[in-house]
């Protein structure tokens, strides 16, 4: 008999998908047929399997250890695996606020928030070996839970990526980004000058083959209603520093929003300027969009702050 007590970090998740985290190998018809056998049970009861985990909750298997072990999985490579993220290290990424359940980092530019394919690394990676160092993520824990990023920027966009440290605290960062109860604001250098504060809206369509948005003013086939606010801060250089408030939140939204009102972001290699992205590159070195998500406001009024890169001050000459 095998016995395992649900953690903080596991709970508010059902039983059978927690048991085939712990059981990998394991078909679901096995599982399901040993939960009608009372070979696995929940607080010493049958179960069905749609019960929802609690912290401090007894789970029992009644397996032999050869099945058990068989259906477990490679352990080795598990603990490689956790091993391996617990080197990482931080490259650039840094935690800025934490508590309990969730976890606010800033992600610098030309890193990706979560793994595209084969063996990139990402702030996820990164962040899951943070966790481990810390001693937030036991193995034991790393086999039944993986902590991940639940907001994305785009690679060449800086900034507050937000991660669920336990299961609870992803499902709630996840509920609240659903319903858009998080404030998200920006920092970006727009080219031009831009001198009263708009709330804009428009209609956003998706090239997908060649990851590329349009916006337009009219309700497009398959486009979606985006909606974005800014105001100005500072205008220097020949170019405004905007805040903007996210309302919406749809792939790069931002940046084409504003170069379709023909402010695009400086640097930005895909809806920017040419000619302007060449200037400040010579310039001042801007290798990737000005674009940063400085602010996230939650609705208990908490607010988590990522400083802006140096670049910004250095173009528009802010005092240091």
């Amino acid at each position: 008999m095998k016995e395992f007590i649900i953690g903080r970090r596991e709970e508010n998740q059902r039983l059978d998908k927690y048991l085939r985290k712990l059981l990998p190998g394991a078909p679901n018809g096995f599982l399901y047929k040993m939960l009608r056998k009372k070979n696995i049970v929940y607080n010493g009861k049958k179960a069905s399997g749609n019960e929802i985990l609690a912290e401090g909750g007894c789970v029992r298997l009644y397996l032999s250890d050869e099945t058990f072990a068989h259906f477990k999985g490679d352990q080795r490579r598990l603990k490689d695996e956790y091993d391996r993220l617990g080197r990482l290290p931080m490259n650039g990424l840094s935690v800025v606020w934490e508590d309990e359940n969730c976890l606010a980092a800033n992600k610098p530019a030309g890193m990706l928030s979560q793994k595209a394919a084969g063996e990139n690394l990402s702030a996820n990676e990164y962040l899951l070996g943070y966790l481990i160092r810390s001693g937030a993520l036991p193995l034991e824990t790393f086999a039944t839970f993986r902590p991940s990023v639940c907001s994305r920027l785009d690679r060449n966009t800086t900034g507050l990526l937000l991660m669920g440290k336990t299961l609870a605290g992803s499902q709630r960062l996840s509920e609240m980004l659903r319903e858009r109860t998080i404030g998200k604001y920006y920092r970006a250098v727009v080219s031009g000058s831009i001198t009263e504060e708009a709330h804009l809206s428009g209609y956003l369509s998706k090239d997908e083959k060649h990851n590329r948005v349009s916006v337009s003013d009219e309700p497009l086939p398959g486009a979606k209603r985006i909606e974005t606010a800014y105001r100005p801060l500072l205008y220097q250089n020949g170019c405004t520093l905007l805040e903007i408030r996210l309302i919406t939140g749809k792939s790069h939204q931002i940046r084409a929003h504003l170069a379709a009102i023909g402010h695009p972001v400086i640097g930005d290699a895909k809806y920017g300027s040419e000619e302007e992205n060449r200037r400040f590159r010579e310039r001042y070195g801007v290798r990737y969009q000005l674009l940063h998500a400085f602010l996230l406001q939650f609705p208990d009024g908490l607010t988590v702050e990522a400083p802006m890169p140096e670049i910004y001050q250095k173009i528009m000459e802010i005092p240091v």
